[in-house]
């Protein structure tokens, strides 16, 4: 375990606080249908989020995790979905087990938290609130705060620039790829819980510094480090 005892803890919104695949596979689905396409389900959905609506919308559209949609269908789709998921981007949404235990032991212990996610602002904020969480956080870093978004490292260094906090003393807690690799660029440690979004892989294989099951373990794990 080579984490540090931090001083500030940045948490993604989407498969490690909140399963949002509910009301994103709804969305996709509504989506397709006004396209005249087949829907996609949410078996597959949950395989495609993590990188971002634009990102999910043209994996829907191709069937392919990296395959570019014809333009003008995805601006279509784009628009469409946006809408769709503007009404239907909380009432299926669930906190996963632990977080709010979690997340009230750390506002306890005095920890300094932001969240920091691919998604965008204006479903981000409702999200947050619909949960009853966003009074944890003293910062939020969407998805379209900055021109640049996990797994480039330059969300999480606003962070802690915000925080005045270094690199070395901040802490990513995540469920995929895009958190380990922005965490790692941005000098930061790195958690990973075992549930969420990653693409089908196992998040052990990116070697997060550690990996919990449940974000009511971190505070215990903090409490090891210390």
């Amino acid at each position: 375990m080579t984490i540090p005892q931090p001083k500030m803890v940045l948490i993604d919104l989407d498969g490690t606080l909140v399963d949002s695949v509910p009301d994103l596979s709804f969305s996709v689905d509504r989506m397709m249908e006004a396209l005249g396409m087949p829907t996609r389900g949410e078996a597959n959905v949950r395989l495609w989020v993590g990188n971002g609506v634009e990102r999910l919308v043209k994996r829907a559209l191709t069937g392919d995790m990296e395959a570019e949609p014809e333009p003008d269908l995805y601006e279509r789709a784009l628009a469409l979905f946006m809408d769709i998921y503007r009404d239907n981007n909380t009432g299926r949404s669930r906190l996963y087990p632990g977080v709010r235990e979690g997340l009230e032991a750390l506002a306890e212990a005095g920890m300094r938290l932001g969240c920091v996610t691919n998604k965008p602002a204006r479903f981000t904020a409702p999200l947050l609130r619909a949960m009853d969480i966003d009074h944890f956080f003293e910062l939020v870093v969407a998805g379209d705060t900055l021109p640049r978004k996990k797994p480039d490292p330059a969300p999480l260094l606003y962070a802690a620039h915000q925080f005045d906090v270094h690199p070395k003393d901040a802490l990513m807690v995540g469920d995929s790829r895009s958190d380990v690799k922005a965490a790692r660029a941005a000098g930061f440690g790195i958690v990973c819980v075992t549930y969420g979004y990653n693409h089908g892989q196992d998040i052990r294989e990116q070697k997060p510094d550690s990996v919990i099951d449940s974000l009511e373990q971190l505070p215990g794990l903090m409490e090891q480090i210390a």
